[in-house]
């Protein structure tokens, strides 16, 4: 049972961003390591992303291994496996623009979390573009605790 004022983790959960190389995957990353074992989670995007080797240093910090990442469109992820999804879970305004696009028909809820796309911060130096991305993973890994707890990781 999840503690007052936290939900429980639906059976599927999609995070939705604007190319799946940066705040999707990571969202995916650590709902995966707190609900793996109950939910299934996925990651793509409004439009196809690269791998961002930032993304992978930070989850590794975390112990969280997206080297293998491969950026995914939400049509593609469509194609591969359908959108069964209980929850998605938009990261930026044109992904949740475009999740409330395919759910029109669909019983589907849809969440908004606006979070910053680090991969804006081309500026400075390897340190600061990096706090900017922890910044980012820790606003997300805040989010899915205060949303769904820690499955058992911790709590």
């Amino acid at each position: 049972m999840p503690p007052p004022g936290v939900s429980a983790p639906p059976g599927a959960v999609l995070f939705v961003c604007a190319y799946n190389s940066v705040r999707s995957p990571m969202a995916a990353a650590v709902f995966r390591q707190y609900f793996g074992h109950r939910s299934y989670v996925g990651s793509a995007g409004v439009r196809k992303g690269e791998f961002d080797p930032f993304t992978a240093a930070v989850m590794d910090e975390l112990g969280l291994d997206l080297t293998g990442h491969k950026p995914i469109t939400v049509e593609e992820l469509e194609d591969l496996e359908g959108l069964n999804f209980d929850l998605i879970v938009t990261l930026s305004p044109e992904a949740h623009h475009r999740a409330l696009e395919l759910t029109r028909t669909l019983a589907v809820d849809v969440e908004y979390w606006p979070t910053q796309d680090p991969g804006a911060f081309e500026d400075g130096s390897r340190a600061q573009r990096l706090d900017a991305y922890r910044s980012i993973r820790d606003q997300i890994v805040a989010r899915i605790e205060e949303r769904f707890g820690r499955g058992g990781f911790g709590s």
